[in-house]
């Protein structure tokens, strides 16, 4: 009954029956973001103690921005997907404004060489999270819209390829590498899960990979994280300090870990232990099992979305299950990368372990993004069963059963 209750102040006294959400989906969520609070505490707590003498400060701020994503997600489950629709245009301006604000002279807050943030006061927003966000909701609208277009029409495809190219060169001017990379690769996936001609799809993936790989080597410090990437033990002491750190934890944590709190890395050897390396902590305290754990609901979590984008293909809601595909997309790609990354599979990127890392931007966006997916699943629940239902194609939309 307070489950049913919750639903319905969240989505609105209109309805008359209220579906359930995908509590699969939701529950993969929260025990991702509480496991990460837990180890974003363990992994800081010795460098806060000594540096800003709170020990739980990184942690209580990751509690406060938790909250912050939650009440963000609980405003966005409560918006129409047909008003999310109609702003695609509105929100790709957001983007392009937000990428050229963290550059212009003053703005931008600059830490360790990149100037990917601007000062809000509460925290830095790192201005590509929520430039993603809005890039993948443009792209849904955009696809929705020219569905028959993308599939036939060599320049509907090249359109969002091209913006995506502009959006790409304002990250890399940050520099911001990684986030390029996700936010390419997960363009990619959402064209081709839009049904773009093969021929088509797989020379503009060539074309992106070689523009990538040339990203890649044009620059002095991509190519030492390259070379690192391929050797760390060639020089454990300076540019393979963080790698071989890194390996070093996973491998302390053999089966069933250290036990948390007793990481040894994270004293002050393991850098970025509390962000994007939080995953090493974690492999070192709680071991092949707490790894295994993880991975398993991050896999529950991209296949959930799956399974929502593919049903809300079948209720006949084309922009639903395209920013369904892309969230799926994105949440697997970040979370592999980060994992590989802090695995030495990966060349060294700065990208967070979605809900986990310690970051204002990245829980505020992933707790919105989430929402989304819920939106998407309650909607086309009240297609399948019946009930009013948003979107541009809601006249054609079907039932059907879930």
């Amino acid at each position: 009954m307070a489950g049913a209750s919750l639903q319905a102040r969240l989505v609105g006294a209109g309805d008359v029956r209220i579906p359930r959400i995908d509590y699969l989906l939701l529950f993969s969520a929260i025990a991702l973001a509480m496991i990460g609070l837990v180890m974003v505490a363990s992994a800081s707590i010795t460098m806060a103690d000594r540096e800003l003498g709170y020990p739980f400060y990184y942690a209580l701020r990751q509690s406060v921005y938790s909250c912050l994503g939650v009440a963000s997600g609980l405003v966005l489950f409560r918006l129409r997907l047909a008003i999310l629709e109609h702003l695609g245009l509105t929100l790709l301006l957001s983007a392009f404004v937000l990428l050229l604000l963290v550059l212009a002279p003053g703005v931008g807050v600059e830490v360790k060489g990149a100037t990917r943030w601007v000062n809000t006061g509460l925290f830095r927003l790192q201005v590509s999270e929520p430039a993603k966000l809005c890039f993948i909701i443009y792209l849904a609208s955009y696809l929705a819209r020219h569905q028959e277009d993308v599939h036939t029409r060599l320049t509907a495809f090249l359109k969002p390829i091209g913006l995506l190219g502009i959006v790409s060169l304002l990250l890399l001017a940050e520099p911001d590498f990684g986030s390029a990379v996700v936010l390419g690769a997960t363009v990619m996936g959402m064209i081709f899960m839009a049904g773009v001609r093969l021929v088509h799809f797989a020379g503009m993936a060539a074309f992106a990979g070689m523009l990538l790989g040339g990203a890649a080597v044009s620059s002095s410090y991509r190519m030492v994280r390259l070379k690192t990437f391929l050797d760390p033990w060639a020089d454990p002491f300076d540019n393979g300090f963080q790698l071989t750190q890194s390996l070093m934890a996973i491998g302390r944590g053999e089966w069933f870990g250290v036990g948390l709190g007793s990481s040894i890395q994270k004293l002050f050897y393991l850098p970025e232990a509390h962000t994007d390396f939080v995953f090493a902590v974690l492999a070192e305290e709680l071991g092949l099992l707490g790894v295994c754990v993880i991975i398993a609901l991050y896999s529950v979590l991209v296949w959930r979305a799956l399974v929502i984008a593919a049903q809300a293909v079948r209720a006949g809601n084309p922009f639903a299950s395209h920013l369904a595909y892309g969230i799926g997309i994105w949440f697997g790609l970040q979370s592999f990368i980060n994992i590989g990354v802090n695995m030495g599979l990966l060349p060294t990127k700065g990208l967070t372990l979605p809900l986990m890392s310690y970051g204002g931007s990245s829980m505020v966006v992933m707790c919105a993004a989430l929402a989304l997916l819920l939106r998407i699943d309650y909607e086309t629940r009240c297609t399948c069963e019946g009930l009013s239902a948003s979107g541009i194609a809601a006249s054609k939309r079907t039932r059907v059963r879930i």
